[in-house]
């Protein structure tokens, strides 16, 4: 064997284990972003489910709170915002402000013991939370995905070809101060 082919073939397998360390580093970002992408559709089915059963929390309570006619369209009003959002900036907003609407239902459904004592709104209640826990739990997926995301993006020599891609770093799921606020049971 002469001494151009030996440079060749480790020419080439150089050019083959580079082309390899790329393709792999490749994968994982394909496969960060993809989880990202999974991680919000869970939330969003969760979102969707909870919006499509506020017409029915509002359907039941009505009957039992007249004067919270205002309340009760506003929570329709975000339903249909949140319906028809279009980007996953809008569908946070959106759901945020869907979440302190109905904080405000079950805290109005407090000062009522007639609507306390219905069972079909101890029901939507009890359904209503069982949703928000899950959308606690996929949000914190959500965060989770898009932590290991940035970290992706950032790490060395991931950074070289996630910046040649165009890969840009994600927003977390954040939680607005007024969800953060427990204000106590309203008497």
């Amino acid at each position: 064997m002469t001494a151009q082919n030996i440079a060749l073939i480790v020419g080439l397998l150089l050019v083959i284990i580079a082309l390899s360390f790329f393709i792999g580093i490749f994968n994982k970002l394909v496969m960060l972003k993809n989880n990202i992408e999974k991680a919000f559709m869970n939330i969003d089915v969760i979102l969707k489910q909870r919006a499509d059963e506020i017409p029915e929390l509002v359907k039941v309570t009505s009957a039992y709170m007249e004067h919270e006619k205002s309340m009760l369209t506003n929570l329709t009003r975000l339903r249909t915002d949140f319906m028809n959002s279009t980007t996953i900036d809008e569908k946070i907003a959106n759901s945020s402000e869907l979440a302190k609407a109905t904080k405000s239902l079950f805290a109005v459904s407090e000062n009522y013991p007639a609507l306390l004592s219905n069972n079909n709104f101890l029901e939507l209640q009890k359904r209503i939370s069982q949703m928000e826990d899950k959308i606690a739990d996929r949000r914190e997926y959500y965060n989770d995905s898009v932590n290991l995301y940035n970290i992706g993006i950032q790490e060395f020599p991931n950074l070289l070809l996630a910046g040649l891609l165009g890969y840009r770093q994600k927003n977390l799921f954040i939680i607005s101060q007024e969800e953060k606020a427990y204000n106590g049971i309203q008497l």
